[in-house]
Parts: C-alpha cells; structure tokens; sequence
C-alpha cells in the first residue's frame, strides 16, 4: 500500500508543477494583453463569466462545476491582479457577508475597501477612490435594499455584475467548548437563527451589535461568549466554528450587485436592469409592461419606490432577461423610452450562476 501512495504522490507532484507552469504562462498571456490594450480595463466580467461557464461545464467529476469554477476564479484574480490590483469598495466592516460578496465575485488578489454605509461605497466608486463597489440590493427573506435603489436612481455608474450569495449562519467563539452565557450578532442573523438558538442555547442572552463583524471582535475578546456571523469573520478574528448553517432558513439569499464605469458586453446569460416612471393615469403601469410581452422579454423582478417629488408617485425597478443589445430587449427598451416619462438603463451585465 506504501509503494502505491508513493506513486500516487510522484504523480500529483508532476501534476502541481504542470499547473505551476501552466498558471504562470496564462498570467503571461494575460499581461500581454493588458499591454496591448493600454493598461485599460482589466475587468472584463463577460469574458470572466465566459471562462468560468465553461470550465464548470467541463467538469464531469470528483470535482463538481461549481468547485472548478471556484479554483478557476482564483486563478483569473491573480493573472487579473498581476496587470492591475483592483480596489473594490464594499459595505464594512471586514469580515461581514458583503466582503465574502467581493471575493465571491472578484476572488481574492483585490484590494478590499470597507465603508461605513451604502451612502460611502457608491461615493467610493463614483469619486475614483474605488474601481467598483459591491453593494447588497435584496435580501430573499427581508426584500429589497431601499437604500441601494434610491442611489441607483442618480449614479453615474453602472451596474455590471451581480453575486447571490447564500446566507450560511455560523456559531464561533474563542474556544471549541464551553458554557455559553452571550452571543453576540447583527439584529436580522439573530432573527435568522432564533428557533436555533431557542432549541440549543436557550439561556444564553442574545446580544444585538452593529455588524456581525463586531460580534466576532466581541466574541473574541471575552471568554463564555459565541458570536453568530459569516465563516470569514472566524477567519479575520481566529475563532473556532461551534456549529455552523444554524439559520432557520435553508433558502435565505442576498443578491449584490457589482458597479463601475464599464459598459459589459454579451456574455450570452445575461441581464438588463432599469428603472423608469410612469404617468399618474389608470392603465400606465400597465402600458409601459405591453412592449415587454410584445417582444417577448422576460421580466424576472419588479419593485416600486416613492419618487418622493409627488403623491401616489413611483419609480419602478425592472430586471429583464436579456442583454441591452440583444435585438428583442434593444426593440423593447426603445418602445419604452417612448412611453415612459423618465427611462435609466442601469446596465447589463452577466447573471450570477444559477
């Protein structure tokens, strides 16, 4: 049996220097083409989107797709970052579910940049002290971000990726074992694990703090407390894992969306997000869907937010299966900017994996 793990490692050691060599051509490769472009956009997500489709297709197994996509989105980060280091503005602190967002989406050769609020991550992009920004637009259990789409309504960027990130709740503490007196966390992870907490720590306090971020600083700093947040704020605050996915709700997801100055072209899995209003009349809302449906244009989201300038007056949030420039959406979104009093297209960009 020794003789054959022996083998077996030889050959896993030629194949790490075979993926060793090959890594290092294609970051090669990819400065190259950074150079023949000028040094411009070295984000490009729907060629990204691309690799990472097609790759994941590609593999039959051990490895799941999404897996090999995993690696691969590793391996784009790094050649990405050794043309450029990307800054990418989020919502802070360091360690909550929107920088796991961030690494989701851009892997981990970026420069993070926490903020203190929406507000600060969109001025983060839109001053250039960012490169892009991912911000949190809709949470499956608790809806929409109100914020998120107010801001969407008057910035200059786009919209050019998204990232669904499946919200996995976590027990950590300091030590493995032990009473539980306290746990720390946000006010909604708390309420995402209350039957978990009521059945497996019901006399511990439940504590409501700014950020799950702060719960695991908390948690590691005072002995008998536990902290409930996302696995990398274990990571940043070297806490032990208790107990983990102790969320009430095994679908619980919330989509970001990535923003920058960058119109993304077809990656063929797309979609289109607009926001328009309608005339305050009977029938308006109505009127301004038909060109949809006449062009055979899905409509996969609609959310409605107070224009603030009149009563009873809305802006309506849209997603469209689709890219802008796909013959259909492009003759639907004319029709519309005949009909709508106010139109934004807030970019396309490619869909985040099923």
């Amino acid at each position: 049996m020794s003789d054959e793990i022996d083998r077996l490692r030889k050959e896993i050691d030629a194949l790490d220097d075979t993926l060793a060599e090959l890594v290092g051509r294609r970051a090669g490769l990819a400065r190259r083409i950074g150079e023949l472009k000028g040094g411009t956009a070295v984000y490009r997500p729907e060629r990204e989107a691309a690799i990472l489709r097609r790759v994941a297709a590609r593999s039959h197994g051990p490895l799941s797709g999404e897996r090999v996509a995993a690696v691969f989105r590793e391996v784009i980060s790094v050649c990405r970052g050794a043309e450029a280091a990307l800054r990418v503005a989020y919502l802070g602190p360091a360690g909550t579910f929107s920088e796991q967002a961030v690494l989701r989406h851009f892997g981990h050769a970026v420069e993070g940049l926490p903020c203190a609020s929406i507000d600060e991550v969109f001025r983060a992009v839109e001053t250039g002290s960012a490169d892009f920004a991912v911000v949190p637009a809709e949470n499956s259990a608790e809806g929409a971000i109100g914020r998120t789409l107010d801001l969407l309504l008057t910035t200059p960027q786009r919209i050019c990726g998204e990232v669904v990130l499946r919200i996995h709740q976590n027990l950590m503490a300091r030590d493995a074992e032990g009473a539980v007196s306290r746990v720390y966390s946000h006010a909604q992870s708390l309420a995402q694990c209350h039957r978990w907490l009521a059945q497996n720590l019901p006399n511990a306090e439940r504590v409501p703090v700014s950020s799950n971020a702060e719960a695991a600083r908390l948690a590691a700093s005072e002995p008998g407390t536990c902290a409930i947040g996302p696995a990398i704020a274990a990571e940043r605050y070297g806490l032990a894992l208790r107990a983990t996915n102790i969320e009430d709700d095994a679908t619980n997801r919330t989509r970001f969306l990535v923003l920058g100055d960058l119109d993304v072209a077809a990656s063929g899995r797309d979609g289109t997000s607009i926001v328009l209003s309608a005339p305050n009349r009977p029938g308006a809302v109505h009127a301004l869907l038909t060109p949809l449906a006449n062009h055979g244009v899905s409509m996969s989201r609609l959310e409605s937010r107070p224009t603030r300038v009149g009563q009873w007056e809305y802006y309506f949030y849209v997603d469209l299966n689709g890219h802008r420039d796909a013959p259909a959406v492009a003759a639907a979104l004319k029709e519309l900017s005949e009909l709508a009093p106010f139109l934004k297209i807030l970019g396309s960009y490619p869909l985040a994996p099923a």
